[in-house]
């Protein structure tokens, strides 16, 4: 059972066992990459009142006690996963957002090293595949929808001048 193994990490982070904490670890587990709002809710559902703010301050300690894993692919919110210290990758499909987990093809961290470290020691690489994901390459082929950048991406795309107005 879940619960008892978040128990048992709770306790070995030298963290208190609380009913958000549980919960909040059960819902992660449940639903890996699930961002804050969407595991508050989740919470909410099984513990009744909890606030908003209450379950993003247990996201807040369980990330920083390395339960929990922030995930950020950039310009979305950040996600959530446990942190299982394996250190995978992950894949997101640049249309739809889907959050994939994928082994890290090194196997040991960090799986990359620059060329120049500057005096840092190097531990952890990060490394974020982007693509597009077989669902929505299928959703373009029955549509004719080209596999271009996504909508909200494209809007922000530069567009060429247009020609001035004649007097």
């Amino acid at each position: 059972m879940p619960t008892l193994d978040h128990t048992s990490a709770l306790r070995g982070a030298g963290l208190r066992v609380t009913a958000p904490r549980l919960a909040t670890m059960d819902v992660v587990a449940e639903h890996p990459h699930g961002d804050a709002e969407v595991i508050a809710q989740a919470v909410r559902e099984r513990l009744g009142t909890v606030s908003r703010q209450a379950v993003y301050d247990v996201l807040n300690a369980l990330s920083d006690a390395e339960l929990l894993r922030r995930v950020s692919v950039g310009g979305r919110s950040m996600q959530y996963e446990l942190h299982r210290h394996d250190n995978h990758h992950h894949l997101v499909c640049r249309r739809c957002g889907r959050l994939e987990d994928i082994a890290c093809a090194i196997g040991e961290a960090p799986c990359l090293t620059p060329h120049d470290d500057h005096g840092f020691e190097i531990e952890l690489a990060e490394v974020v595949y982007r693509g597009v994901c077989s669902d929505c390459r299928a959703s373009s082929a029955d549509s004719a929808e080209p596999l271009g950048a996504p909508p909200a991406l494209a809007a922000l795309a530069p567009t060429a001048p247009s020609a001035p107005d004649s007097p």
